[in-house]
């Protein structure tokens, strides 16, 4: 068994359209990478180059087409990009924090409860905020409820979806350095996806440029920031005034 939390090797991943006449769109085209224990690896790319489907993938969301997937860890979660459409409006924070406990443990009611307090002090947030529903929190803190409740599981394994970019400059540095803190102190690892390669500089160990479903440049930040391999890396780079 491999010792890395996830390994890709040349994967491909097809989406068919149409109801007449199908049509078949090829979004990975041999995508090969791993994901070691307790890093940060990021995922940039252009809207569309197939971030969000190498996720899919690694949560078997989505069908391999060809290739292979080694999963060895349970239960990676999810955080979203939009923290208000990933929270059920009809329910207590409480309520949607218990639920990963409800569907994976025997835990009881008052178990349950304990630890959403413990999870809501770890993300920076009080008990008060248990009763209340999402839509009286604002953005940074439903995103704080969020990775709470993808921790729940105590998972080794986040898969962060552009959790950032729909927040402000100042709630988008705290949300960052909550995820750095609590990826510290879980030594969990998480794939960090994202355009903005001004912020995966400081916050992720290494980082992968996807284009057009393809990796085509990997490596430590300093690095390659410093001397791009490839010209759409550079041009992604200078997009990002980098």
């Amino acid at each position: 068994m491999s010792e890395n939390l996830v390994s890709l090797r040349d994967v491909e991943v097809s989406f068919t359209s149409g109801s007449f006449k199908k049509t078949e769109k090829k979004v990975l085209k041999g995508v090969s990478f791993d994901i070691k224990p307790g890093e940060i690896l990021g995922l940039a790319g252009e809207s569309g180059s197939g971030k969000s489907t190498i996720a899919k993938a690694i949560l078997k969301m989505v069908d391999i087409k060809a290739g292979s997937m080694e999963r060895n860890t349970n239960h990676p979660q999810m955080i979203f990009q939009d923290p208000y459409g990933s929270l059920n409006p009809a329910y207590s924070i409480s309520w949607i924090m218990q639920e990963p406990l409800r569907m994976s443990t025997k835990l009881s009611a008052a178990q349950r409860r304990e630890k959403v307090a413990l999870m809501l002090n770890e993300v920076g947030l009080d008990e008060s905020y248990m009763e209340r529903k999402p839509g009286e929190l604002s953005g940074g803190q439903r995103q704080r409820i969020c990775i709470g409740t993808a921790l729940m599981r105590e998972p080794k394994l986040l898969i962060a979806d552009e959790p950032v970019s729909a927040l402000d400059v100042t709630v988008a540095s705290q949300v960052l350095a909550l995820l750095k803190r609590l990826h510290e102190e879980k030594h969990i690892a998480i794939l960090f996806i994202s355009h903005d390669l001004r912020t995966m500089y400081n916050f992720c160990d290494r980082i992968m440029i996807l284009r057009d479903g393809r990796i085509i440049e990997e490596g430590v930040p300093k690095e390659m920031y410093k001397n791009p391999k490839e010209e759409y890396t550079r041009l992604l780079l200078k997009s990002a005034g980098i």
